[in-house]
């Protein structure tokens, strides 16, 4: 629900959540899913033109399949899920084709056995609207917009904070359990708690417009797709479609400290990067940093960084609003446990300890996309339109081919990541698969994402696991098995779900008979039968 701004701001609450971004949004989902008590709180409107991200993943978009709402997106989607999601890279809009790669981020609709879910070229404002139009149908998940965090204290049991409304100028107090900054890069909450951001400042500075231009997809020969990189030495940049009415946007690369453009400059700078006369209306123009940095801690006692606000890094790959979204799952499940009884006390330390290493596989990633602009590509000559300007555009296609594959195919780095070594995760002595950037190979070890797989009825395996725990019987249903499991689940509280799908594909692709997935689909445990000591399994995989 959403109070409104005169209503008292004297409030207790389970967790209290300072941003309503992507990141808290799916702690809210996560928290109001399963029946705790959150305050979201948000000092803008989240309203407006900038395209911030663009890309929803695969695995966010399972996420959203778990919360029921990954029809609602597709149905958001602006350009239509059958638009391709290919990028070209081109001399100019105008100009030559270099390079192209269809598919891109995995948007195509159609099934896939390693995911249940396609990816969605979306803007991260269409994105929001929908997951906070569920966040308000879950009856725990209060809303206070147009309200900021000023300051709070920790004790031994719980939080108190000070929010102020920002349209009367009234003070409250929230009393909260938790207290979660997803407050973005100049977090209040990580200032708070006095973690430090560390790595590298200023990689590149770069240009965002938002405008609208009748008629530019038709005024080009290179066909529909959701990314054009211009690569020229005049003005590298990116463009591409991004909404209804003819809305685009634009992104000049690397630019210069001074670099600054708006309105009739602005246009006039589109015309010159893309060859292409037409009346360009500027919506929006805002400078944005490639850093990358990541936060020294994720947690001071009962308060928490995710998102933004604890790891930023380039956005090539289309990486960043996705992990924030992970992360919101992550503390989400954790927090839920600890609530309510069944996560034991060293549950929430674990948060940092999967996330951590995660961040930095990716924020590499991310950075080694980076390294590779337009400016970098381009080459005296490659516009010209004479035999020695052919060979150097071919000679330039094919390291872009070769180069910037792994920025659009990236199944590896989306679906690829783990929590093995983990200690809420049992190793089971199994080696870890070779690691793909561009291809994933899924593998049921224990902190690895769950294999999926599309049963005989058509239903998604992901479908059947529960909002706790999943025991996965792979096998031959064993009624001892499954009884001793539940006993134990029971006897300490812990939900459990047993799927027994009876699918003969699944015993090769978890390679044991028996699977305890966690509620964020990762695999906890797996083996040929339920251990003896199951109650001491089951502690283990939830912190105590």
């Amino acid at each position: 629900m959403n109070t409104p701004p005169s209503s008292s701001l004297d409030i207790r609450t389970e967790v209290l959540i300072v941003g309503a971004g992507p990141a808290g949004l799916a702690l809210a989902i996560e928290l109001g899913t399963r029946g705790i008590h959150c305050v979201v709180v948000e000092r803008n409107e989240r309203v407006g033109h900038a395209p911030r991200a663009k890309t929803t993943n695969v695995r966010t978009r399972e996420h959203m399949r778990r919360w029921g709402i990954a029809g609602k997106l597709a149905e958001a989607s602006p350009l239509g899920l059958d638009y391709p999601s290919d990028v070209a890279f081109v001399t100019r809009l105008n100009g030559h084709l270099l390079a192209r790669f269809d598919n891109a981020f995995y948007c195509a609709p159609a099934p896939h056995a390693l995911y249940s879910e396609h990816a969605q070229w979306i803007p991260q404002y269409t994105l929001e609207r929908v997951l906070k139009a569920h966040a308000q149908t879950l009856p725990g998940v209060e809303f206070r917009f147009a309200t900021e965090l000023e300051s709070f204290q920790q004790h031994d049991d719980g939080v108190e904070a000070t929010v102020r409304d920002l349209q009367s100028g009234q003070t409250g107090r929230v009393r909260c359990d938790y207290l979660v900054g997803a407050d973005g890069a100049r977090s209040t909450v990580r200032q708070a708690i006095g973690a430090r951001m560390d790595g590298r400042y200023g990689l590149s500075r770069n240009y965002n417009i938002v405008f609208r231009a009748p008629g530019l997809a038709e005024a080009h020969p290179h066909g529909r797709a959701i990314m054009y990189w211009q690569v020229n030495g005049d003005v590298p940049s990116l463009i591409g479609p991004m909404d209804v009415n003819d809305t685009w946007f634009f992104m000049p690369t690397d630019v210069p400290a001074d670099f600054k453009v708006e309105g009739d400059a602005a246009a006039d700078l589109i015309r010159q990067a893309t060859g292409i006369d037409l009346p360009y209306e500027v919506l929006s123009t805002d400078e944005w940093v490639a850093s990358r940095l990541i936060a020294d801690r994720y947690q001071l006692g009962r308060a928490f960084l995710i998102g933004d606000a604890c790891h930023l890094h380039p956005p090539f790959g289309g990486y960043g609003m996705n992990m924030g979204i992970a992360d919101g799952v992550d503390l989400g499940w954790k927090l839920a446990a600890v609530l309510r009884g069944w996560g034991g006390a060293e549950l929430l330390s674990t948060y940092e300890a999967e996330r951590r290493p995660v961040h930095q596989f990716v924020m590499d990633e991310a950075v080694a996309n980076h390294a590779l602009l337009g400016s970098q590509l381009a080459r005296p000559g490659i516009e010209d339109d004479d035999a020695a300007g052919a060979r150097l555009r071919a000679e330039v296609g094919a390291a872009i081919q070769d180069t910037k594959i792994r920025e659009f195919k990236t199944l590896g780095v989306v679906l690829g990541y783990t929590y093995r070594g983990s200690p809420i995760v049992v190793d089971d002595g199994s080696c870890p698969p070779a690691h793909h950037v561009t291809r994933f190979e899924p593998d049921a070890g224990p902190g690895n994402l769950a294999p999926h797989a599309w049963l005989a009825d058509g239903r998604s395996l992901y479908d059947g696991f529960g909002t706790g725990f999943t025991l996965l019987v792979c096998g031959d249903e064993d009624a001892p098995d499954v009884e001793r499991a539940m006993r134990d689940a029971n006897r300490l509280g812990i939900p459990l779900t047993v799927l027994m799908p009876r699918d003969p594909a699944l015993a090769p692709l978890y390679r044991a008979r028996l699977a305890l997935i966690r509620p964020d689909q990762h695999v906890a445990w797996r083996g040929d039968a339920w251990p003896g000591a199951g109650a001491d399994l089951l502690q283990r995989v939830t912190g105590h």
